[in-house]
């Protein structure tokens, strides 16, 4: 009998990790772990030392890769798919936004800001999907990473609010765009987390505190959930579900 989420045999790309508290780099712990044969990606040269803490001791190959330079997306789809021989998991842990843009009104975002941040958070995980698409000949999955402020008003939230709500409904076209050659498409929403991406939003702890004391569990989640959701989602076991955004926020999403 195998396990409940074998990936043995499975393929994927995962890009994202900033170091050990990062919601990429608990994925790629949980996805070897299961059995899937990886390559991992960070921002740039600066990063790999602390992403590096994860996947060395994995043996997982580690690439560079800034989304928002020219070419970067094909060459570590390109590396990624002659390191394993295919491709069957995309797993997109990236976003980023302006300081200033990030912490100002929506209404005084610039123009430049925006473009950038969209282009990041948003239109490089359509770029891995039509990249992936072609190599994915028996079906796959595609994920990508939201938060809760796409859909509600979240105080400091600033502009990646409405970059999000745009990724969530990037991931249902995207859905009904792959579903025909067998590919899956999700976003994944986790309640608030400690990780260096998060360390940039205004009133953070303040943020984690309300979730804690408002959703019904009455805790936040564990990088490990995260983790075991989208192992989850590049399983089989998952193969029924698509163009969704699943929430793994201890129930934060659904109280008023």
């Amino acid at each position: 009998m195998t396990s409940f989420c074998n990936l043995s045999g499975k393929r994927g790309l995962v890009l994202g990790i900033a170091n050990e508290h990062s919601i990429a780099g608990a994925v790629t712990r949980a996805l070897h772990s299961h059995g899937a044969k990886l390559v991992a990606t960070c921002l740039n040269e600066k990063a790999v030392p602390y992403a590096s803490a994860v996947t060395a001791p994995l043996g997982v190959t580690l690439k560079t890769c800034n989304v928002s330079e020219e070419g970067q997306l094909e060459l570590a789809m390109r590396e990624a798919i002659q390191e394993l021989g295919g491709i069957d998991f995309v797993v997109h842990s990236i976003a980023w936004a302006p300081l200033e843009d990030l912490h100002g009104r929506v209404i005084d975002s610039s123009r430049e800001g925006f473009e950038k941040a969209i282009t990041i958070s948003c239109h490089s995980f359509a770029e891995l999907g039509r990249l992936a698409m072609a190599h994915m000949t028996e079906g796959g999955s595609l994920i990508t990473m939201t938060y809760h402020g796409a859909r509600e008003v979240v105080s400091n939230y600033g502009v990646m609010g409405p970059i999000k709500a745009a990724l969530e409904s990037l991931v249902r076209y995207m859905a009904a765009e792959c579903g025909p050659s067998g590919i899956r498409v999700h976003a994944i929403s986790p309640g608030p987390i400690p990780t260096r991406a998060a360390s940039a939003l205004q009133s953070f702890d303040q943020l984690m505190a309300d979730a804690a004391k408002r959703s019904p569990l009455g805790r936040l989640v564990s990088l490990e959930e995260i983790a075991n959701l989208t192992t989850f989602l590049c399983s089989d076991e998952s193969s029924g579900m698509t163009g969704q955004t699943i929430y793994v926020d201890a129930g934060f999403n659904i109280v008023a």
